[in-house]
């Protein structure tokens, strides 16, 4: 086999890697429960929570609300992990957790 055919197979696709990872970091994902919303953006960084208006909490639920923006939080990054599984799938193979 050609070791520059190779090196060239290797460098396209760390380039096609790093166009796919570089358009996820720039995309919105929402997540929401129940009682609220989140936005993270590809970088796993949350960027805004949302309380839904017609809702009236108590002092005493405010554990619940906590439990709701976690799961908001939650679906919302599984959301992230879902589209770097679909545009990097085969190409980040064990390199997964780097990204």
């Amino acid at each position: 086999m050609n070791i520059q055919a190779l090196m060239k197979q290797a460098q396209a696709m760390q380039k096609n890697m790093l166009n796919s990872k570089k358009m996820i970091e720039e995309k919105t994902f929402e997540g929401s429960s129940e009682l609220v919303a989140v936005k993270v953006n590809g970088k796993r960084e949350v960027l805004s929570v949302k309380i839904k208006e017609d809702v009236t909490l108590e002092k005493e639920d405010l554990e619940i609300l906590e439990d709701m923006i976690t799961i908001a939080i939650n679906d919302a990054l599984k959301k992230v992990d879902k589209e770097i599984k679909e545009k990097l799938g085969s190409q980040v193979g064990s390199l997964e957790g780097l990204l």
